[in-house]
């Protein structure tokens, strides 16, 4: 296996990333330093510094990173579903499951939307939540066209509420200092908001 110092560039800002977000696992994302990161990483801050310019450059990074992959699962699991109403659960476990998997992403971006500045960072976390807003109206409409929900249902506030949800559930598992729980809560959950928007028919 290769040494930290020896990874091709690609790796290397991966493996930053990576690092970046296990930190943010651990402590006040706000509180992590370039210093911290090439510590954990093994490196100087000068090797450091040869990928990322600034401790924005890194965040600008790990959100581009958190956009892709978060977006990529929660098509792959809309794909494999058999009906909207599935198609949005699937989702909504989905996104349950990449947050357990990587507590330092909610982390982050709670800590990036609460800076005054308008940062790269900022700007995608804003980008996913309208991606991601997006998709989910595209699933409500299909759901309304096949009859699972209220026909008169406002798409717009379905998709709002259903990213709302998520948010209170990782802000939930946050306060108790139990990830874990959002797995385990996450069914309950979402069928009280499918109980809301699904067709009386």
């Amino acid at each position: 296996m290769q040494g930290p110092t020896k990874l091709p560039a690609d790796e290397r800002r991966a493996v930053t990333v990576d690092t970046v977000v296990e930190l943010a696992a651990e402590q006040n994302p706000s509180e992590i330093t370039t210093s911290a990161i090439a510590k954990r990483m093994g490196l100087t801050q000068g090797a450091l510094f040869r990928h990322f310019p600034t401790k924005d450059a890194i965040l600008q990074a790990v959100m581009e990173w958190v956009a892709d992959q978060l977006l990529s699962r929660v098509d792959k699991a809309a794909e494999a579903a058999s009906s909207p109403t599935r198609a949005l659960e699937a989702v909504f476990m989905a996104h349950v499951d990449f947050v357990v998997q990587r507590p330092g992403v909610p982390r982050i971006i709670f800590g990036e939307l609460q800076r005054a500045e308008e940062t790269a960072a900022k700007k995608l976390v804003q980008t996913i939540v309208r991606r991601y807003g997006e998709r989910l109206r595209k699933l409500i409409e299909a759901g309304k066209a096949d009859g699972e929900l209220d026909s008169g249902l406002d798409s717009d506030a379905a998709a709002v509420l259903f990213i709302g949800t998520v948010q209170g559930l990782v802000m939930q598992s946050l306060l108790a200092g139990d990830v874990g729980r959002m797995r385990r809560d996450a069914p309950r959950i979402f069928a009280i908001y499918l109980r809301g928007i699904r067709s009386a028919s």
